[in-house]
């Protein structure tokens, strides 16, 4: 049976920003860690691109984008 926070989208809108800002946290830790340029180049833009999707994540949360009127 699915629980009542299980159908609430706020719920796993707010699990996936979890997820998204450890794997950003996790790629900008990286760079430090590799010395390849491009790879650092693949860490950063990746992060980048995450930063983008959590914050259509939190936009969808608040209502704050026409779209998710």
């Amino acid at each position: 049976m699915v629980s009542d926070s299980d159908r609430d989208p706020r719920h796993h809108t707010r699990k996936m920003r979890a997820r998204l800002e450890e794997t950003i946290n996790h790629l900008r830790e990286d760079i430090d860690k590799v010395d390849e340029p491009q790879l650092k180049a693949m860490f950063e833009t990746s992060a980048e691109v995450l930063e983008g999707l959590r914050t259509a994540f939190s936009h969808y949360e608040t209502r704050s984008e026409s779209a998710w009127r």
